[in-house]
């Protein structure tokens, strides 16, 4: 598990994508759950904020069916 502080302006989706390269639900839950309190904030969060990330299993990619082949 890593620990990063925030900066001013920063969004968990934001966060959750520069972090993990990932922006889904199961991502933000298991961030809001190992973080309580951090929905407090709002959408944008203040600087200093100590966040815990998730350690997740890694999404496999979906699979791209090209119809024409």
């Amino acid at each position: 598990m890593n620990i990063i502080r925030s900066r001013d302006g920063d969004t968990v989706p934001l966060i959750l994508w520069q972090q993990m390269q990932r922006d889904d639900d199961a991502a933000e839950e298991a961030l809001y759950s190992l973080n309580p309190g951090l929905e407090q904030y709002g959408p944008i969060l203040p600087a200093g904020i100590n966040i815990k990330l998730p350690v997740l299993v890694a999404k496999t990619p979906a699979k791209v069916v090209n119809v024409w082949d």
